[in-house]
């Protein structure tokens, strides 16, 4: 775990499966490049949930991958990094792994609904509200038939949002159903 030396706060937690979930990810071949079929279904998570940005999230031990991206505008901002967008009202590619709530959810192996982050000591400290200005959040594991975490499917936004349990319910359906397409890619790769 590490710890904020001001405040004593848990920010990121310590992810013991890392190395097992990149081995994974690159047998899958995923994590490393955009994807349109995952920007397709980042697309339908920003719809279906009434989200101004969703990502298809694969994390490393290092940093977080946006293989998936919705954003208001509607533009892919290549593979640049989220700090070096934020100036700009963008967002990228990359994000830091101390950066956002996915790591937290891939490490808990369980969704995560923050309808407003500042009601969170614990994540209302998190770089991504003052950089980019993220208010809620809500994301699920991508947890793989190896039993591996690959990431999570998340959406954000700039204002408080009620989430609540359709919400939580949504995101979990969303994971699941992107895992099955992950499935059935990996299987038309072995025929």
């Amino acid at each position: 775990m590490t710890y904020d030396p001001t405040g004593h706060l848990l920010l990121t937690p310590v992810d013991r499966e890392a190395p097992a979930r990149v081995r994974r990810l690159r047998e899958l071949g995923l994590g490393e490049h955009p994807d349109p079929a995952f920007d397709a279904f980042a697309d339908r998570l920003a719809e279906v949930t009434g989200a101004p940005y969703s990502m298809v999230n694969f994390i490393d031990e290092n940093r977080q991958f946006f293989a998936g991206l919705h954003t208001p505008t509607g533009t892919h901002s290549g593979t640049r990094s989220g700090a070096d967008l934020a100036a700009q009202g963008a967002v990228g590619r990359y994000m830091a792994r101390d950066h956002g709530y996915c790591p937290h959810v891939v490490v808990r192996r369980k969704a995560l609904v923050l309808e407003d982050v500042c009601d969170y000591p614990r994540f209302a400290g998190n770089p991504v509200v003052d950089e980019i200005g993220i208010r809620s959040y809500m994301g699920a594991p991508l947890i793989d038939r190896t039993g591996t975490t690959l990431g999570t499917v998340c959406v954000v936004d700039t204002e408080p949002r009620p989430w609540g349990r359709p919400g939580l319910e949504t995101i979990k359906s969303l994971a699941a159903e992107l895992v099955e397409q992950i499935h059935r890619r990996e299987d038309a790769r072995r025929l």
